[in-house]
């Protein structure tokens, strides 16, 4: 009996001793956050993604520094290869908290994020379509920001790109003499890309589409609008004399 007891003594306290030792201690934001800060400037992106994700929870959506949290959590996202959730992340802190500093910033991430998941655009623009749709967008919101400078000139690369494709496709009809088709598409460029290079070519094959088929008030109208804005495109002598109804394709 006297044995027993004493192994009773002896096992209680370790049970509570092992039973105190698995009480987890209660998270510090702060320090977590500072930890987080540490992992993601030191590229360790994938330790970063697992604290700033789990600050997520640990921090009210509505406490300060949340905006950094979400923001860092889908910069780590984007750095580790998951663009569609980064690109979702960066919109979730655009749109949950739009006055904070990592507002505009976080647009320009999204729209990154979608460019880099354009993997196939001569057969699938969308990502792409996104993406220009997301820089407009912050322009709109956050003008004059570093953010939306920075958005102009992506905007602007992306317009290029559409423009000169959907001339292409134009060219496509033309080469096939089928002007109302191609004529559609040079429309296009002209309406939905103004500002790129390849809107005076776009002019000019309405020229000659207009010339070839007979629509005499179309090639007028046109020749004026290229003689205005663009009147040292080449061949726009040739093609738009001064009476524009005997111009002739160049």
């Amino acid at each position: 009996m006297r044995r027993s007891l004493l192994v009773i003594g002896i096992v209680l306290p370790l049970l509570a001793a092992c039973h105190h030792g698995r009480v987890a201690p209660v998270p510090d934001p702060v320090a977590e956050l500072a930890k987080a800060r540490a992992e993601f400037r030191g590229g360790d992106y994938e330790g970063a993604l697992t604290t700033f994700r789990r600050l997520t929870y640990e921090l009210g959506p509505t406490e300060a520094g949340m905006a950094d949290v979400r923001f860092h959590l889908a910069e780590c996202y984007f750095q580790t290869g998951d663009r569609v959730e980064a690109a979702h992340e960066f919109r979730q802190v655009a749109d949950q908290y739009p006055t904070s500093d990592f507002a505009p910033l976080a647009l320009l991430r999204a729209g990154d994020a979608n460019v880099r998941l354009w993997k196939d655009p001569e057969l699938d623009p969308s990502y792409g379509e996104t993406a220009l749709a997301t820089y407009q967008e912050l322009v709109g919101r956050y003008p004059g920001t570093s953010a939306a400078a920075r958005a102009q000139l992506h905007a602007q690369q992306l317009k290029e790109w559409f423009s000169q494709k959907t001339y292409k496709n134009g060219m496509f009809y033309f080469k096939r003499r089928a002007f109302d088709s191609g004529i559609i598409y040079f429309k296009d460029v002209i309406a939905n890309y103004p500002g790129t290079e390849r809107v005076p070519d776009a002019l000019m094959r309405l020229v000659e589409s207009y010339h070839i088929i007979g629509y005499t008030d179309e090639l007028k109208e046109t020749c004026a609008h290229l003689r205005r804005f663009f009147p040292q495109t080449p061949g726009l002598d040739k093609s738009c004399p001064a009476d524009s109804s005997a111009a002739t394709p160049s």
